[in-house]
């Protein structure tokens, strides 16, 4: 078994977000392979987040975004607590979304989830919200959105 050392402890969890315990397992479970041990958590992280998606979630936040003067967007994003809603991550998530929504124009949400990411196309908007979903332990979900655009 690999001796499993805090400095790739500590980097795990500066990439994955996961708990200390949860890093040190996973390194251990993967006799210390870096790569396999990030999957490890991410396999995890996802199946809590499935687990959570019936959980009512009313709290969140609205996000905007104004793209010169002509489009805007406004998203709800919600999660289960005004805690996981402060932060940056989710904040940034929301922020994300609301560019989605106005430069891609989604006709509604399953849409939107179903949509490449303007940012990154081999992922999924969908699976944005599940990763931010599966690193804070709580169900998050896009409730509603509105795009304006000038002269429609």
């Amino acid at each position: 078994m690999a001796t499993i050392r805090a400095v790739e402890v500590q980097r795990l969890r500066a990439e994955t977000n996961a708990g200390v315990m949860e890093c040190k397992r996973a390194l251990e479970e993967t006799q210390g392979d870096f790569a396999k041990a990030v999957a490890l958590i991410s396999s995890r992280g996802l199946a809590k987040a499935a687990k959570k998606s019936d959980r009512e979630a009313k709290e969140g936040l609205v996000a905007s975004y104004i793209h010169g003067g002509r489009i805007g967007a406004l998203v709800e994003l919600s999660s289960e607590t005004d805690f996981v809603a402060r932060n940056p991550q989710f904040q940034d998530l929301a922020s994300e979304i609301a560019k989605q929504v106005a430069a891609m124009a989604p006709a509604n949400v399953e849409d939107l989830l179903k949509q490449s990411y303007i940012r990154d196309s081999k992922k999924t908007i969908g699976e944005l919200v599940t990763a931010v979903a599966a690193t804070t332990g709580e169900n998050i979900h896009i409730r509603r959105f509105v795009r304006f655009q000038l002269g429609d």
